[in-house]
C-alpha cells in the first residue's frame, strides 16, 4: 500500500505557477519599452547631429567663406622736405600705407598707383608695388611721394591756405582673396582719404579715410 501511495504521489502533475505567463508578458513589454527608448535615443542623437552640422555649415558659410573688402588707407607720413609759400608748395615725403585683410585667407593684390590732390588738383603720383596681406592681418608699407603745386598749375588764389595744406589721396587695389587654399575670389578695394600737411611741424595730420 505504501508503495502504491508513493507511486501515486510521484505520478502527480507538477504545480503550475498561475503568474508565470503574466511575468513573461511583463518581461516582453519591458524589453519592447527598452528597445523603444534606445530607438528614441538614437533618433534624438541623429537629429542633434544634423542640427549641429547645419549650424557648423551655416557659420562656415557666413563667417569663414564670406569675403570682405580689405581696407586700404594712409596711416602716416615722414616729411623729408617741405617748402610752402603763397606762390606754391613742394614736399618730399614717404607715406605709410596699409592694407587690412579681415578674411580667412590671404589677399594678393597687383601693383597700382596712389594720387594726391590739393583742391581737386593732382599734385603727386606714387607707385604701389604688388604684394599680399596675410590671413587676418594688416600689410604695412611705404611709398615715396613728391608733391608739387607747380605740376598741377594750381592758381595762386588757391594757395593762400596758411599753415595747413589740405590734401586728399585716392587709389584702387585689384586682387584676389584665396580661401582654404582652394577657392579664390576677385576683390577690389578703394582708398579715399583726407588729411592736412602741417607746414609748421612738417607732419601729416588729421588723416581720415572712408
Amino acid at each position: 500500500m505504501a508503495a502504491n501511495g508513493e507511486h501515486r504521489m510521484s505520478g502527480a502533475p507538477p504545480a503550475v505557477n498561475p503568474y508565470g505567463r503574466v511575468d513573461e508578458e511583463l518581461a516582453s513589454v519591458a524589453q519592447k519599452e527598452e528597445r523603444r527608448k534606445k530607438r528614441m535615443k538614437y533618433v534624438t542623437y541623429g537629429v542633434a547631429f544634423v542640427v549641429f552640422q547645419t549650424f557648423v555649415i551655416l557659420v562656415f558659410s557666413l563667417v569663414v567663406m564670406k569675403v570682405k573688402t580689405p581696407k586700404f588707407r594712409v596711416r602716416s607720413a615722414t616729411v623729408e622736405y617741405l617748402q610752402a609759400t603763397n606762390a606754391g608748395f613742394s614736399a618730399n615725403m614717404r607715406a605709410e600705407l596699409s592694407v587690412k585683410n579681415e578674411n580667412f585667407g590671404r589677399y594678393k593684390y597687383q601693383e597700382s598707383t596712389i594720387d594726391f590732390f590739393f583742391q581737386n588738383y593732382k599734385v603727386a603720383e606714387a607707385p604701389i608695388p604688388k604684394g599680399k596681406a596675410g590671413f587676418k592681418s594688416t600689410k604695412k608699407f611705404t611709398v615715396p611721394a613728391n608733391l608739387s603745386s607747380a605740376n598741377a598749375n594750381v592758381p595762386g588764389s588757391e594757395l593762400n591756405q596758411g599753415a595747413l595744406i589740405p590734401l586728399t589721396s585716392q587709389a584702387t587695389l585689384n586682387g584676389k582673396v584665396r580661401l582654404m587654399l582652394i577657392f579664390t575670389k576677385k576683390k577690389s578695394t578703394n582708398m579715399n582719404c583726407t588729411m592736412n600737411l602741417n607746414t609748421s611741424s612738417k607732419q601729416l595730420q588729421d588723416i581720415s579715410c572712408n
